[in-house]
């Protein structure tokens, strides 16, 4: 008797067997991996009030930081591009090796800011040389996500996949936390008292992008030494890849709505990651709140902790009850949460901002461990990395990459309580595109339609 192929299972991948010894290295390589890409990406925000000292002869501290901002925004419009490029290759010469190649380019991109002499020294020359190293910082991260988190979830066992992608996640934020914590170290050196006095003070601010070429070093190495994805292998043996993998993505109603969600699902990530983490050290050093650097970078080092233990928790979650039900959840808590948290945050008392910053990180937490599993599941291996890169790279681009820049802008005219807005509009945002979603969180992955 032969057994029928249900509609449901048709063109997935059969559950395969990963060997627990190299399952930790393939989750070491994806976490390693991001863990380079989000700090050399991260550090240029955290050390944003330095960039402005060194690079831009505004005498405004204000118009310098802005010009920084928008120096950090203009890189996540080049995403798109890179997840572009990386997508398409991934797609057809393999996931690892587009893996190796991004994070040199990102380290040695973070290393060239760390050695870039100053604006005192050539001029105009040095913030047009900042924003082209930071151009392509972020065509690197554009093929970083979605690379990682489909090498990841191509890997995982079934029933484990939220589980095993959410450990890249940690990566992230414990990336961000070690960032916080060498500018926190930094901080007595990252005033422009310190920096045009001379002495070691005036370099210091070139260390935390030099450790980019230690951590790239380690990087390849260990991703130059897996193999690629049991999905990848099995499309490649039978003759299953495609030629012009972003050409088909577009190419069927199905991949073109899941695209659209790849875009507009990941709509927390704005006020989340960009606002939440990145941009709070600057937030909190402003004049309507007044912390200094130090007590600033706590701040956000303390939510970082907090966001690293909740993140497996709501990962293992989803694979119980749904991506869907988890990153809803997470958004209604956020719509309800913002506005009384960032009033904690706002009180300018120290507990009272660690307390707002945290319980914000636990419920963003449900978002960010989910997001890009969630997102891997809405694409078959044919054309995963190419459309999954595009579709989350312009929601980043787009909600992302502006926000700190928007916050700067905004925040002056409008008041301290427009962080706290922005996060409840992006989390109704996400609330109404998950609405549409099918939870895939239950059947295998596919390689075709």
């Amino acid at each position: 008797m032969t057994n029928a192929i249900s509609p449901d299972t048709a063109g997935h991948t059969p559950e395969h067997e990963v060997q627990p010894r190299q399952l930790r290295k393939v989750v070491l390589a994806g976490c390693v991996g991001i863990f380079v890409e989000l700090y050399d990406n991260g550090i240029f925000a955290f050390m944003a009030t330095a960039l402005a000292i060194v690079f831009f002869d505004v005498s405004k501290s204000s118009d310098a930081l802005m010009l920084v901002f928008a120096g950090y925004a203009i890189s996540f419009f080049v995403r798109p591009l890179g997840a572009v490029v990386c997508g398409i290759l991934g797609d057809r010469i393999g996931r690892q090796k587009m893996l190796v190649f991004v994070i040199m380019l990102i380290s040695v991109a973070t290393a060239g800011i760390g050695v870039l002499p100053t604006y005192a020294a050539i001029g105009v020359a040095a913030p047009a040389l900042l924003i082209l190293l930071r151009i392509l910082q972020g065509f690197s991260v554009g093929g970083e996500a979605a690379g990682a988190m489909t090498f990841l979830a191509e890997h995982a066992p079934e029933g484990k996949r939220g589980l095993i992608t959410s450990y890249a996640q940690i990566a992230s934020f414990l990336a961000l936390l070690t960032g916080t914590l060498v500018a926190f170290a930094m901080s007595p050196w990252l005033n422009e008292a310190a920096i045009e006095g001379g002495g070691p003070a005036s370099w210091a601010w070139r260390v935390p992008f030099l450790v980019a070429i230690p951590m790239g070093i380690i990087g390849w190495y260990i991703r130059r030494a897996i193999s690629d994805t049991p999905n990848f292998e099995k499309l490649k043996a039978e003759g299953g890849l495609s030629r012009n993998p972003l050409k088909e993505a577009f190419a069927t109603p199905e991949h073109r709505k899941a695209m659209l969600l790849a875009l507009f699902i990941p709509l927390m990530n704005g006020s989340g990651y960009y606002v939440l983490f990145s941009y709070m050290p600057t937030f909190l050093k402003g004049e309507n709140i007044g912390f200094s650097t130090g007590t600033a970078l706590l701040v956000t080092a303390a939510s970082l902790v907090a966001i690293c233990f909740a993140i497996p928790f709501m990962g293992a979650l989803s694979d119980r009850v749904g991506r869907k039900r988890v990153i809803a959840g997470a958004a209604i808590a956020m719509a309800v949460g913002a506005i009384p948290c960032y009033a904690l945050i706002a009180t300018g008392n120290f507990a009272l901002a660690v307390l707002g910053a945290c319980v914000m990180a636990v419920i963003f937490a449900g978002h960010t461990a989910v997001i890009h599993i969630l997102i891997v599941e809405l694409f078959p291996t044919r054309v995963r990395y190419s459309a999954y890169g595009l579709g989350y790279n312009i929601s980043s681009a787009v909600f992302g990459g502006t926000a700190p820049l928007l916050m700067t802008w905004l925040i002056p005219q409008f008041g301290i309580y427009v962080p706290a807005v922005y996060a409840v509009v992006t989390a109704l945002g996400t609330l109404i595109a998950v609405s549409t979603v099918t939870d895939r969180a239950h059947v295998p992955l596919r390689d075709t339609l």
